[in-house]
């Protein structure tokens, strides 16, 4: 947890943006779950769905949805296409002073979701989960992704000397002020789950971190391939950690700089 809490204004809107490949079976419960949920608890809200180059229903799913999640506001990538890609799709056409990502799969909790908001609204720049805190729990995990997920958090952990144990998770929340300050963002693909938030600690951000819960899908099949991401991520850790260590701090929140 970061220090530099400041007074903040409330949030008024919260827009969860969702990349979607290929998510006809999945969808119609993850948008619904969310609605209810934040619709009980009064959180003002608009889902944002992102079709990234689906080739099932997802799209047709999603306006058939439109008919009973009136906060549903489904958009098409038109490309180039990739799982960042989309999220940074979603973020550019949302309209939410605070943010949260998503998965298409129903393996995050609405409920955790609204702790995110509860959080943002204490002023706090950013909502961090973890699945592996005291409180949060994993269901389901398959063991050799759970392993490689473990390691390759403890050497970004190490590296960037955080307190951040689940770093490469990309259900967090965050006010739009701080996506608008880690921009440019660059991750194409998975990678961009840990871009954001690394630069989020780098550039002074402040961030909560509480404990979440995550199932693994029921339908379709997961959409990381652990093969092709090992680069990418390094590639990102380094790119942060040279902004860590030698920006002199050029690219810190505006009211951080000296």
């Amino acid at each position: 947890m970061s220090a530099n809490v400041r007074p903040q204004p409330p949030l008024k809107l919260f827009s969860v943006v969702i990349p979607a490949r290929d998510e006809e079976e999945s969808l119609p419960s993850t948008v619904s779950d969310i609605h209810q949920t934040f619709t009980r608890k009064n959180i003002p809200h608009e889902i944002v769905v992102v079709d990234d180059g689906s080739s099932d229903d997802t799209w047709a799913v999603l306006q058939e949805l439109k008919a009973t999640v009136p906060t549903l506001a489904p958009v098409q990538n038109p490309g180039p296409h990739g799982f960042g890609r989309a999220i940074i799709y979603g973020l550019n056409h949302s309209k939410g002073d605070g943010v949260v990502i998503m998965m298409a799969d129903a393996s995050d909790s609405p409920e955790d979701a609204a702790t995110y908001w509860d959080i943002l609204n204490e002023g706090y720049d950013c909502a961090f989960g973890s699945r592996f805190v005291k409180g949060g729990k994993v269901i389901d995990y398959p063991r050799v992704k759970l392993l490689v997920n473990r390691i390759a958090n403890f050497f970004v952990r190490i590296g960037m000397r955080h307190g951040l144990n689940d770093t490469t998770n990309a259900f967090k929340a965050y006010r739009r002020t701080v996506i608008d300050g880690c921009r440019p963002l660059i991750a194409p693909h998975f990678n961009l789950t840990v871009e954001i938030p690394l630069k989020a600690i780098v550039r002074g951000f402040s961030y909560k971190v509480t404990p979440i819960s995550w199932q693994n899908r029921k339908y379709g099949v997961a959409k990381l391939k652990i093969k092709e991401m090992g680069s990418r991520y390094f590639f990102i850790c380094a790119y942060v950690w040279l902004e860590k260590y030698f920006s002199r701090g050029d690219y810190r929140r505006p009211d951080d700089r000296v």
